[in-house]
């Protein structure tokens, strides 16, 4: 299972984008009732993503420094294994 969740914290540090998104457009594509899919508390817990608020806009969620950081390196290691490996 550890493949599975790492492979889908790529998947939503991918999804996220370099741009905040609205906090209830993250929960309704990213939310799950399975307890041991928990990418959202994972990528929290890592320090991936973080929520904000803005004056006059909803809570927000984007990557952090730390979650850029994870996604290239991901990129990277994948690129230099010819592609074997999922970004």
């Amino acid at each position: 299972m550890p493949e599975v969740i790492e492979s889908l914290i790529l998947d939503f540090l991918e999804w996220l984008g370099p741009e905040p998104r609205p906090y209830a457009e993250v929960m309704d594509a990213w939310r799950t009732s399975c307890p041991r899919l928990t990418v959202w508390e994972d990528a929290t817990d890592r320090g991936f993503i973080a929520r904000r608020h803005e004056p006059s806009r909803r809570a927000l969620i984007q990557r952090t420094p730390l979650g850029q950081q994870y996604l290239q390196k991901q990129r990277a290691l994948a690129f230099l294994e010819g592609g074997s490996r999922r970004p």
